[in-house]
């Protein structure tokens, strides 16, 4: 295996990977949260250590604990090439699609039409059905080729007039792995003048996404899967965050950053975010590529061809393999790393199994339950999941491919 990086440029700034504890496990668990880097630990630290207080006071620490918050949307927002106004942290991916829909609901009025996915994980796809349901909204459901998982295009503009309002969707499936058309749905919403909601948890990890390219009026996903702390981010339109109703304290309802974030912001994690942006600065200076900025890109197309490089053995292994059946595309190109196939046993019997060669995967629905139903896998029988990012190495892709082989 001929990798583009060699991946100590990556795992020197994960101390994960020197915990004696995890010594000679692989870890392939990186769709259910990566490793923390050493930039994010270092200014988590720092905050609970000056200043865990009420930030942006008019003492000291206060205001430059309000600075390292500022320095969090800052960094992100630079990374999803957006201004900083769009920019919205919150405890979870799940609370903010739940505020959302909530926040819609009394925006959209009976009659109008949302359109869903059945490829969803559900808490991108579950609260927005039940308030359409309370709401008397119909609900067209953009379902996925039964024998691929694929979301094909031509079956969503067969679902979409002037009607819809609301849109939402995946970037990528956390099992089917496949990267959706985004950009093309979203194209296609603004002419009929409906507003979208786009699920990048399961893509985010592999390729930060250029929002102004894309053309979401709405997009997520979980920093703790993006080498950060445990919260969720919610990138917004601006002009559609003024728009939607304030869901946090009558007295909040013009300050942007808590108008969709009614249980308050953790305050040390979204300082602890800029360092989400300084890891990838400091390695793209190791690697002599620009930084990621508006007009520059290059770092995060090098870390997609890193992964891709590492997941074509695997593909190609699964591919051989008449014991196992892969769930999604094996086009390295069309898909991220995140690897979900069903055999004769349960998924999470086998991840026990893997477990016995230190090999550290999961097995289940991953709350993608109508995905399982729509493509006719038994959701209790569920399916193995493997999944890496870019600083996985050589040796922990053969490790899994031999522990694959005796456990299948």
């Amino acid at each position: 295996m001929n990798l583009p990086i060699n991946p100590a440029t990556f795992r020197a700034h994960f101390p994960a990977f020197e915990e004696e504890s995890l010594n000679g496990w692989a870890f392939f668990e990186n769709a259910g949260g990566s490793y923390m880097c050493q930039q994010v630990i270092d200014r988590y630290n720092h905050y609970y250590t000056a200043h865990k207080l009420q930030p942006y006071g008019q003492y000291p620490a206060s205001k430059e604990a309000g600075n390292e918050m500022d320095e969090g949307h800052d960094a992100l927002a630079r990374l999803l090439n957006v201004d900083v106004s769009w920019i919205h942290f919150g405890p979870s991916t799940t609370a903010n699609t739940y505020t959302l829909a909530h926040a819609f609901g009394q925006m959209l009025k009976a009659g109008d039409a949302i359109i869903v996915t059945n490829q969803d994980h559900e808490a991108n796809t579950g609260a927005v059905r039940r308030m359409a349901a309370e709401k008397g909204l119909e609900v067209r459901e953009w379902k996925v080729n039964p024998s691929t998982g694929s979301l094909e295009f031509a079956t969503f503009e067969n679902l979409l007039d002037d009607k819809v309002k609301l849109i939402t969707f995946p970037h990528a499936s956390n099992i089917v792995g496949e990267i959706n058309p985004v950009a093309e749905v979203c194209a296609a919403a603004k002419k009929v003048g409906a507003k979208t909601i786009v699920d990048g948890v399961a893509y985010a990890p592999h390729s930060m996404p250029d929002l102004s390219a894309l053309g979401a009026d709405i997009y997520l996903f979980s920093t703790y899967k993006t080498f950060g702390p445990h919260q969720g981010l919610m990138a917004i339109d601006p002009a559609l965050a003024e728009q939607l109703p304030n869901q946090g304290h009558f007295f909040n309802d013009g300050l942007p950053r808590k108008r969709l974030v009614p249980a308050g912001p953790d305050h040390a994690q979204i300082a602890a975010s800029a360092g989400i942006a300084a890891y990838f600065d400091d390695i793209a200076e190791e690697l002599n590529i620009a930084a990621p900025n508006k007009n520059e890109r290059k770092l995060f197309s090098a870390l997609r061809e890193q992964e891709t490089a590492l997941l074509a053995p695997l593909m190609d292994y699964l591919k051989s393999s008449n014991k196992v059946r892969l769930v999604g595309t094996d086009d390295l190109d069309a898909r991220v790393p995140t690897i979900s196939m069903i055999c004769e046993k349960q998924g999470l019997e086998l991840a026990r199994d893997l477990a016995e060669h230190k090999i550290m995967a999961a097995g289940g629905h991953f709350y993608v339950y109508r995905l399982m139903e729509g493509m006719d896998i038994d959701p209790n029988h569920g399916v193995l999941r493997t999944s890496f990012v870019h600083y996985t190495n050589e040796a922990e892709i053969q490790q899994l491919i031999s522990a694959l082989d005796q456990v299948l």
